[in-house]
């Protein structure tokens, strides 16, 4: 699903319970955001993932698939919840909390240099005491490609 020519825009809520009636609606999308070598190389460190694919631009060249090197699909996953707060904001919290993740899928593989942004939607809506526990859509787009970088359900919950 590659929805280009839509601009970045942002949903902005007053408080938890306006979320219950966008149930199935889009929440926004980010703004593009570069993948670029060096924040690829800063993931790797962080997380000792040190794959070739990810960092040797010469062998890439020659034996990858990509002819380029790749961003780790989880440091595009990990953009989740800059996205999010490029998407909606809820006024009035005193915390908001990463509940953990549904479906997770790469179906493309992002080049060093390229581009992804977020695509979010909200899911489900459940008020649970003090908040609400959520799950949104997010479609992370890649610049130029028909087919995403990732598409993950992600679970959240607030407090009031």
């Amino acid at each position: 699903m590659q929805v280009a020519s839509q601009d970045p825009f942002k949903t902005t809520f007053q408080n938890i319970k306006e979320m219950k009636d966008y149930v199935g609606q889009d929440l926004g999308i980010s703004d593009w955001i570069l993948m670029d070598q060096n924040r690829i190389n800063l993931f790797a460190e962080a997380t000792a993932d040190h794959q070739w694919i990810h960092l040797d631009a010469e062998r890439s060249a020659k034996e990858s698939p990509y002819k380029t090197t790749i961003a780790h699909g989880f440091l595009v996953l990990s953009m989740a919840s800059n996205i999010c707060y490029q998407t909606f904001e809820i006024k009035n919290l005193s915390a908001a909390i990463n509940y953990g993740l549904d479906r997770v899928r790469f179906p493309n593989a992002t080049p060093s240099d390229g581009y992804i942004r977020g695509h979010v939607k909200l899911l489900e809506f459940e008020e649970i005491p003090g908040g609400a526990k959520f799950k949104t859509n997010i479609i992370f787009e890649l610049q130029g490609q028909e087919k995403p970088a990732c598409v993950a359900e992600v679970l959240s919950q607030v407090y009031g």
